[in-house]
C-alpha cells in the first residue's frame, strides 16, 4: 500500500534558513514559506521537504537536534509550523519534514541524562562503551568528557552522538543486540516523534541517513530495514496516508527490505545518476551526459539504474532531484540550455521528483565560506532569489546580517527577471512539470523502456506508457527513425523537434514528447 497522492507529486526542497526572511533577522523563516507557496504552487510542485527546522543549537545546519518536538525559535513556533500545513493544505500541497534518527546534538536531554554517572532511564538511549579507556573499534567515539565512565559513539560530527538502536554482529557485551529492551526503547521514541507531528498534520518524512542504525549491520542491512519495515507498519495501520523518502541509495535495501515509499538517487560518484549531471571529477574532464558534446553516454547512467528500477518498481519509486543541499547545483557546470534538457528527462521518468529551492532558475554554486557545518555543501545553501531588490528579496535585514550572501553578480539569476521571460528556465521548468501533471503516462510509476540507447553524445529515446520520449544533448542534430511511432503526434518539444510520420528529427540540445 502506497500513499496515492505520490503517483502524481513533484517535491520542492527548501532549505530553511535561506529561502525567506520575513522578521529582517537574515534568516529564513517558516512564515517566509508560508507567504511563498502560491509560488510554489504555481512551479506546479504539489508537495514539499522542508530541511530540519527543530531546535538545535545549529552545529550542522539542525541535523542536530536538540528537541525533536520543538520548532527552533529563529524559524518560528510549533503553531506556526502547524499554520504551514494547513496553509500548503488549502493549496493541495503536501508536507515532509526532515527526519534525524541516528543521531541527536549533544545537547539534547536524552544525552545530557545519558551522560550522568547514575543509571536512568536514557543511560542506554546511546552507545556508550564501558569505561574511559575503552573505544568503539572502526567507529568515530569521545572518551573523557562526561562524568560517567565510558566512551560515546559518533554517528557523524563530534556534535551528533549515535543513538542505540543495538549492534548485530556483536563482539563486546556492552554492545546492546537490535531486539534489546534499549534498543527498541530507542525506535519506540523515535515512532513517537513522528506521530507527534503526523498528528499535527504533517504528511510524512525524508530520513537523513537511514541506512546507519544498527551498528555492524550484514552487506544488506537486514537489522536495520527491519527497524524501518516495522515504522512502515505502524504508518500503514495508523497513518496511511503518510509518505517516507529514505536517504540510502539502494533501493533493494530501502524499499524492498526496508518499506520505505521513496528511496533517493543520491550523487554517489560514478553511479548512474553521477553521469547524468556531475560526471566532472574523472579523468579527461567532464563527461556528464547532460553537458553538450562531453562525450557523456547514457549507458552508464542505464548500466547502473536499470537493475535498481527493475528490483524497486512493484514495491516503490526512485526518487531523482536536480540538486539538494548536500550536492553542487547543477549551474555550477551546466547552462540553462542544458539544464532544460536534463530536468526534462527528471520529471519525465519513473519515481517521484525533487526540485531543489533555485534551481528553476538556475541559481549558482558560490564560492562562501563554511556555515554551520557544511563546508564544501555550503555554496549551494545560498539565499533564494527573488528579484533585484536588495538581498535579492530574500531579507531586508543589512547584508552582514544575512545567513549566507547572496549570489553579488551583475547577472545572478532571480524569480522576477525569469517569470517575464517566455525562454526562461524557470518557465521551462513550469512546462515540464504541468507535462507530467497532464499525461498519467508520465508520472511515478507508468511503464519505463529503453528503445534506443545511443553511444557518446547520441540520442536516448525511451517510452512512458503509451508515450515515447527522446532526448538530443548534443549540438548535432539527429533523424531518428521510430515504428512505433507511427499515429502519434508530438506533444511536447524543445528547440522545435518534428514528427514526419515515423521519422523524428531532433535539432541540436532537444527534447520531444511522443502520443
Amino acid at each position: 500500500m502506497r500513499p496515492e497522492w505520490l503517483r502524481n507529486a513533484v517535491f520542492y526542497e527548501i532549505y530553511p534558513q535561506s529561502f525567506q526572511d520575513t522578521n529582517s533577522d537574515g534568516i529564513g523563516d517558516l512564515e517566509g514559506i508560508i507567504q511563498r507557496l502560491d509560488y510554489i504552487s504555481s512551479l506546479g510542485c504539489n508537495a514539499l521537504w522542508i530541511n530540519p527546522c527543530f531546535d538545535s543549537p545549529f552545529m550542522d545546519a539542525g541535523y542536530d537536534v536538540r528537541d525533536y518536538k520543538k520548532v527552533a525559535p529563529r524559524y518560528g513556533t510549533n503553531e506556526d509550523l502547524i499554520r504551514l500545513f494547513d496553509e500548503a493544505h488549502k493549496r493541495g500541497i503536501k508536507v515532509l519534514l526532515d527526519l534525524v534518527p541516528g543521531h541527536t546534538s549533544d545537547e539534547h536531554e536524552w544525552f545530557r541524562e545519558s551522560c550522568k554517572a547514575e543509571r536512568n532511564e536514557y543511560s542506554d538511549r546511546y552507545v556508550w562503551t564501558e569505561h574511559a579507556f575503552q573505544g568503539i573499534a572502526d567507529h568515530p567515539y569521545i572518551s573523557g568528557m562526561k562524568e560517567r565512565a565510558g566512551s560515546y559513539m559518533l554517528n557523524f560530527f563530534a556534535s551528533q552522538p549515535a543513538l542505540n538502536y543495538g549492534w548485530l554482529n556483536r563482539t563486546e557485551h556492552w554492545m546492546s543486540a537490535p531486539d534489546s529492551p534499549e534498543a527498541v526503547a530507542t525506535k519506540e521514541a523515535m515512532k513517537d516523534v513522528m506521530r507527534f507531528w503526523l498528528d499535527r498534520g504533517c504528511d510524512g518524512f525524508r530520513v537523513d541517513m537511514a541506512d546507519s542504525l544498527v551498528k555492524n549491520d550484514d552487506s544488506d542491512k537486514h537489522a536495520t530495514a527491519a527497524i524501518w519495515r516495522d515504522i512502515r507498519n505502524m504508518l500503514d495501520r495508523d497513518y496511511p496516508e503518510a509518505a517516507l523518502v529514505s536517504e540510502w541509495s539502494n533501493p533493494y535495501q530501502a524499499i524492498c527490505l526496508g518499506g520505505f515509499h521513496m528511496d533517493f538517487y543520491l550523487d554517489h560518484h560514478y553511479n548512474g545518476y553521477n553521469t547524468l549531471l556531475r560526471d566532472y571529477e574523472t579523468e579527461g574532464g567532464d563527461h556528464s551526459f547532460f553537458k553538450k558534446d562531453a562525450g557523456g553516454e547514457i549507458s552508464r547512467f542505464l548500466n547502473d539504474y536499470l537493475p535498481k528500477y527493475e528490483v524497486s518498481k512493484a514495491k516503490g519509486y526512485i526518487s531523482m532531484f536536480t540538486c539538494n543541499h548536500d550536492t553542487p547545483r547543477p549551474a555550477n557546470t551546466l547552462s540553462p540550455d542544458e539544464l532544460k534538457l536534463a530536468y526534462a528527462f527528471i520529471f519525465t521518468m519513473p519515481g517521484v521528483p525533487f526540485i531543489y529551492y533555485g534551481d528553476e532558475i538556475g541559481m549558482r554554486f558560490l564560492d562562501v565560506k563554511t556555515k554551520e557545518g557544511g563546508y564544501q555543501r555550503t555554496g549551494s545553501r545560498t539565499p533564494m532569489q527573488w528579484d533585484d531588490s536588495v538581498n535579492k528579496g530574500f531579507s531586508d535585514a543589512d547584508p552582514g546580517l544575512l545567513y549566507l550572501p547572496v549570489d553579488p553578480s551583475d547577472d545572478a539569476p532571480s524569480v522576477s527577471d525569469q517569470e517575464s521571460n517566455p525562454d526562461s528556465l524557470l518557465n521551462e521548468t513550469k512546462r515540464l512539470t504541468a507535462l507530467r501533471h497532464r499525461y498519467t503516462d508520465l508520472q511515478a510509476d507508468s511503464p519505463f523502456e529503453v528503445i534506443k540507447a545511443g553511444g557518446p553524445n547520441e540520442p536516448f529515446v525511451y517510452s512512458r506508457g503509451d508515450k515515447i520520449l527522446a532526448v538530443n544533448t548534443s549540438s548535432k542534430g539527429y533523424s531518428v527513425d521510430l515504428p512505433s511511432a507511427e499515429g502519434k503526434e508530438l506533444l511536447y518539444s524543445i528547440n522545435k523537434c518534428e514528427l514526419n510520420s515515423t521519422e523524428l528529427v531532433l535539432p541540436p540540445q532537444s527534447f520531444a514528447v511522443l502520443g
